[in-house]
């Protein structure tokens, strides 16, 4: 089998393990708010997500995660519970207060909030990498042109989005100024 035939079997593959997941975890979230009567509550909403994106994680599906954004208040309850679940599925956790800001996504959705990153191996090294690497470019007035983009493609891989998903995500995006910080 040809390497260009082995990298098309790999992306249906992958498809089929996030496609599998999310309908597992639709699926569980459904039958058990339908046995309990009730709704699902924000919190065990959210540590769902982390335990979904946890198992991409480790099955190498993503290499990068993000939980929902939350305020610092709510992440101090969450975070043991998350540091759970993470351990089940064998995945370290990061609280980010400040997660690394792109043209991928508006600034205002983490304003103020905090993520959970959730990852394996040297991802978090990569990420922290980025964040100076940009970080550097602010402080040179520097981060804009090929450069901006350059590091919001990177952000991009790093949640292990495609080429295509990443280029629709930065396709509404102006040119900024030079020294202007991401407006997302």
């Amino acid at each position: 089998m040809g390497a260009a035939h082995r990298a098309a079997v790999c992306v249906p593959r992958k498809l089929v393990v996030v496609l599998s997941l999310a309908l597992s975890v639709c699926s569980s979230v459904s039958a058990g708010s339908a046995q309990a009567g009730h709704r699902i509550d924000d919190y065990s909403y959210r540590l769902g997500g982390v335990a979904a994106f946890a198992e991409m994680v480790h099955r190498g599906v993503k290499r990068l995660a993000l939980s929902s954004p939350m305020p610092p208040r709510l992440m101090d309850e969450f975070i043991a519970d998350a540091r759970t679940v993470a351990a089940k599925e064998g995945v370290a956790i990061q609280r980010e207060p400040h997660l690394l800001v792109t043209d991928l996504f508006p600034a205002d959705k983490t304003a103020g909030l905090e993520v959970l990153l959730i990852y394996t191996g040297s991802t978090l090294n990569e990420y922290a990498a980025l964040k100076r690497r940009q970080e550097d470019l602010l402080s040179r007035h520097a981060y804009c042109g090929a450069a901006r983009l350059d590091i919001a493609r990177q952000f991009g891989r790093l949640l292990s989005y495609t080429d295509e998903h990443i280029m629709q995500l930065l396709q509404p995006v102006a040119a900024q100024a030079c020294d202007a910080r991401p407006a997302g």
